[in-house]
């Protein structure tokens, strides 16, 4: 993949040497990376020798090839304490209840229940209020039920053999078969729906929220009142602005639907 490289400086040479690595491509060795980025054999010993006193990569003391160093966990754990997904949501859920003006929740799982973790209160009068912190079973409520479709499948297995389905209201799912072909049909359309589950007169609408390998980090979601919610021209305009919105979360949180 030869370039023209007379244009790159010293920085950008090094960023195109870290770009190189990838799932597919782990280990580099000198000349080959030479001829895939077009830099001279001299110049990528030079900035893998710089990058390697710095951990940025490490080499292989038998083959000699170059693959990347462990000074990107501490990175991870950087970017962890300051790029949370309530962090990174909290600017799209005030556009999402902007353009809906429906009250906006984020949740997350914590242990066998859904737990409300930030909110975007609706400006009308007539609203639903979803209290920080609020909890609820993973099989009742659009919220709950899409953190629990998006789950790895291991936890969606172990949830399902354990659980015990106990009504919350009378719209509640109360049979197995039935969660496990709601859980399949949340997977394919790609949001949640619910009326009246957890709260009567209460309807809802979820999304993911996609960590970099698609499991769900999240449930974005639209908290709605009834007589709004039966609305055919407005659930169709919150499902749409919801879907995007969770994209763009999704995206900031660094997934990628054509590599994930």
């Amino acid at each position: 993949m030869k370039q023209q490289t007379s244009s790159y400086n010293s920085i950008e040479k090094a960023m195109r040497v870290l770009m190189a690595f990838s799932v597919d491509q782990p280990t580099w060795g000198v000349r080959e990376l030479s001829a895939h980025l077009g830099f001279s054999p001299a110049t990528v010993q030079r900035i893998l020798q710089t990058l390697k006193r710095f951990a940025f990569v490490d080499q292989d003391r038998d083959t000699r090839q170059y693959r990347l160093g462990n000074v990107y966990f501490r990175f991870m754990d950087i970017l962890q304490s300051t790029h949370t997904v309530n962090r990174a949501a909290l600017p799209h859920m005030k556009q999402l209840m902007s353009r809906t003006q429906e009250t906006v929740h984020l949740n997350v799982i914590d242990g066998m229940e859904r737990v409300c973790i930030d909110a975007v209160e609706s400006p009308q009068l007539l609203k639903a209020v979803m209290p920080i912190g609020s909890r609820s079973p993973l099989y009742a409520g659009a919220s709950s039920k899409c953190l629990l479709a998006f789950s790895a499948d291991d936890f969606i297995g172990n949830y399902l053999e354990s659980v015990r389905l106990i009504p919350v209201t009378r719209n509640t799912i109360v049979r197995i078969n039935a969660l496990k072909g709601e859980i399949l049909k949340i997977k394919q359309q790609g949001y949640a729906i619910s009326l009246g589950e957890r709260t009567p007169g209460l309807g809802s609408l979820s999304a993911p929220v996609l960590d970099p390998k698609g499991i769900g980090l999240a449930a974005l979601s639209l908290a709605i009142p009834e007589i709004r919610f039966r609305q055919k021209r407005h659930l169709s305009l919150c499902i749409k602005e919801l879907l995007l919105t969770a994209e763009g979360i999704s995206e900031d949180m660094g997934y990628n639907p054509l590599t994930s």
